[in-house]
């Protein structure tokens, strides 16, 4: 059952919420965004827990640090590591649980009824924001717009989440891209992905050094392009055939009038490249094909070959507090099986989510004819996507899990998998296996132009 927007009780149903449509709309109303701060967050969520307290109240996050916390290690101790499951969601009960769960989740405990399950613990609402942030975004509500029919966004949206209160699909997936992950620069010393094949044998087909830049957020910066959002690049240390080769991406406010700015080095050309198919439905090859270029993070890019409709809130099973996935699941001896992640690397909680669905615009191209997203409330990044090819069979799903920095205020998602039902593989990426995070101030702009990446690269 759909709630419709804001309410508190899980009364509607998608066919109730029918007048959330694609088209842009100008910010909420003052009288409206006096909710911020009251029944609602200052980010948007709903407040109040649910009826039954399975879905506790917000009270302003997780800030401070479990005892074993080491400042400063990379690593963020888990928590919650004493818990244990409430609840096993397996073959022999989906069926009831069926409507908190995505077709994703449904279809892998059926096809994997042996082996497949969901490890349900207690919910934690552990999201905390900057003070500035939380001012910014409270702003946003009467001020931030889309342009150009949702796909674009006002400079002067930056610094906060741009709608805490959405009212089209194009609306929420700008919240979810351009979710807080701090405003400085995040870098891992070695991310790595996993491709697991139809015959089960694990492949790892990137180890990367990456780093993260959020411009949106880096309002004080005079250094910073204020139409660029966010960046990243990475750097290949593994496998050894793909040793020193570097891609980065940029995207703006605007991708109608400034397109994603991608580039690509490789060792053998020693030369940086222009790369616009690194965008839509172009393979990642760091993920063995598994993932497109705009399913990354869940979803990037340019929202303009599918229609984007807001279907209101559902309370739902997400991957949530993800420490013991991102951080002590050892890949791929543990987290890896043959046709699915470990089903004891992952735990799963009772949120709230944003529900979008994206339909294929008519003449448009594209590998998927639709795609529903599922994004955490509180706007940690956690979320669930399910994928249909063009005959509207699942094709696949992915799920994001989230372990907040909560030193640092920084709700950050680390991990997450994707599963292609068709061919029976998946990929895994977990960004922290080796190495840990890195958080820093913005570097300076000089040091993150493609040409200044490779040179200090190559010269180590």
């Amino acid at each position: 059952m759909i709630m419709r927007l804001h309410a508190l009780a899980s009364a509607a149903t998608l066919l109730g919420l029918a007048g959330f449509t694609g088209a842009p709309y100008a910010a909420v109303s003052a009288d409206e965004a006096k909710q911020l701060g009251t029944t609602l967050t200052e980010f948007g969520a709903i407040k109040a827990g649910n009826a039954d307290g399975s879905i506790p109240p917000y009270t302003g996050g997780l800030t401070t640090p479990p005892p074993d916390f080491k400042p400063d290690s990379g690593f963020w101790a888990d928590p919650f590591k004493d818990e244990k499951p409430i609840l096993r969601i397996d073959a022999k009960n989906v069926d009831q649980y069926a409507d908190k769960l995505s077709a994703g989740q449904i279809a892998l405990i059926k096809k994997y009824p042996n082996t497949y399950y969901l490890n349900v613990y207690k919910s934690h609402r552990t999201a905390a924001y900057p003070p500035e942030v939380l001012r910014a975004t409270v702003r946003n509500a009467t001020t931030c717009k889309t342009l150009k029919e949702g796909l674009a966004i006002d400079t002067a949206c930056r610094g906060g989440i741009p709608f805490p209160i959405p009212k089209t699909g194009y609306e929420a997936m700008w919240n979810q891209m351009l979710r807080y992950q701090g405003n400085g620069t995040i870098s891992t010393t070695s991310s790595r992905t996993w491709v697991v094949d139809s015959s089960g044998k694990p492949t790892i087909t990137a180890q990367q050094q990456t780093v993260q830049d959020f411009p949106f957020y880096q309002v004080d910066r005079t250094d910073r392009d204020p139409k660029m959002l966010w960046r990243t690049y990475s750097i290949s240390t593994a496998p050894a055939r793909r040793a020193g080769e570097m891609t980065g991406l940029m995207d703006f406010n605007d991708p109608t009038e400034q397109p994603r700015k991608a580039w690509s080095y490789t060792p053998g050309q020693r030369r940086i490249k222009l790369s616009p198919e690194f965008s839509y439905d172009t393979p990642v090859a760091s993920m063995g094909g598994v993932v497109l270029f705009d399913e990354l993070f869940v979803f990037s890019g340019k929202m303009d070959r599918f229609d984007f409709k807001l279907l209101g809130k559902k309370e739902m099973y997400i991957q949530y507090n993800g420490y013991k996935g991102a951080y002590d699941c050892p890949v791929p001896e543990k987290a890896l099986m043959p046709s699915h992640v470990n089903p004891e690397c992952e735990r799963w909680e009772l949120h709230r989510v944003w529900v979008v669905e994206a339909t294929l615009k008519p003449g448009q191209r594209h590998v998927y004819s639709k795609r529903v997203y599922y994004f955490d409330e509180d706007l940690t990044g956690a979320a669930n996507y399910d994928a249909f090819d063009q005959n509207g069979v699942l094709y696949r799903a992915m799920f994001q899990s989230t372990a907040p920095m909560y030193d640092k205020r920084i709700p950050f998602s680390a991990k997450n998998v994707v599963y292609d039902l068709n061919k029976g593989m998946y990929a895994y990426v977990n960004d922290v296996m080796v190495g840990g995070f890195t958080v820093t101030k913005a570097l300076p702009e000089r040091e993150l132009a493609p040409e200044a990446i490779v040179g200090r690269e190559t010269q180590r």
